[in-house]
């Protein structure tokens, strides 16, 4: 069973100190420590750093219970094995757009090959992240993405919101499609689940699945701008596609809205149950 916790990694940037924030508002909302992680060659440069990003912790979430790590490594390496354990890990991101935002290799890419939980990544033109508002988009790509949309469910739940589910350009409609999705998990336009709806299983998540629109790349990102968080999954060692890693490279640099990421794996990584 992992540790319940959130990590956050953190360099005194305006972009970490919005990924701080969210981070803080989501150990919050799970009621579990936050554990900030400053990966800086001298540890002992590390202190200010750490001291001033607990300081804003505490004078926001005075009983939020935070912990503080300097490690010695890159910061995509540091984050990710100090994430090994915990619940979900948060790092802040650059807004880039078109060639630049495929040729980046920024540690938002870099982490989410290596991560063992959900990551969640904070851009730096996102709302600040407690005036966020709005459902939860899931953007699902293959019929395997049932985990990725078991967690939007639970990420709805949370947040006391409800999950509009999209279709990538990549997705393409099983032969056959089977079953229809049950009518109690589809609101009237066949492609939301209503607010405090309880999450289903993995296969009526896929069947559910099938009944969501199709969009452009452009038409997704278009999209993120009214959600509150969009959800995709990665599928590791580059299992989905050079499209696929496209597909969530675009979101981690143009959404309008903070994006998970959510291992395909998810469900073995916790002994099969979310």
């Amino acid at each position: 069973m992992p540790e319940r916790h959130v990590v956050v990694g953190t360099d005194g940037s305006i972009i970490s100190t919005r990924a701080q924030d969210a981070a803080a508002e989501e150990a919050v909302r799970r009621s579990v420590p936050l554990e900030i992680v400053y990966a800086v060659p001298d540890l002992d440069a590390a202190g200010p750093v750490l001291a001033t990003a607990a300081a804003r912790v505490r004078a926001h979430h005075p009983g939020l219970s935070v912990r503080l790590a300097a490690v010695d490594a890159g910061p995509a390496e540091a984050l990710a094995r100090k994430g090994r354990r915990a619940a979900l890990t948060v790092v802040g991101t650059r807004a880039l757009g078109g060639l630049a935002a495929l040729a980046s290799r920024s540690v938002a890419r870099r982490l989410m090959e290596r991560i063992h939980c959900p990551l969640l990544v904070v851009g730096a033109g996102h709302l600040p992240y407690h005036t966020g508002t709005g459902d939860v988009l899931l953007a699902i790509e293959t019929d395997s993405d049932a985990e990725a949309t078991v967690y939007a469910d639970e990420e709805a739940v949370r947040r006391g919101t409800r999950v509009r589910f999209v279709h990538t350009p990549l997705y393409r409609l099983p032969v056959p499609p089977g079953p229809c999705p049950p009518a109690a998990l589809r609101a009237p336009g066949g492609a939301d689940l209503p607010t405090g709806t309880a999450a289903p299983t993995r296969e009526a998540a896929r069947r559910r699945d099938r009944t969501a629109p199709r969009l452009s790349l452009d038409e997704l990102i278009a999209a993120t701008a009214d959600a509150g968080v969009v959800v995709i999954a990665h599928h590791r060692h580059g299992s989905g596609g050079v499209r696929h890693e496209q597909t969530a490279h675009a979101l981690l640099h143009r959404s309008r809205c903070p994006v998970l990421v959510v291992p395909s794996d998810l469900g073995t990584r916790r002994g099969g149950g979310l």
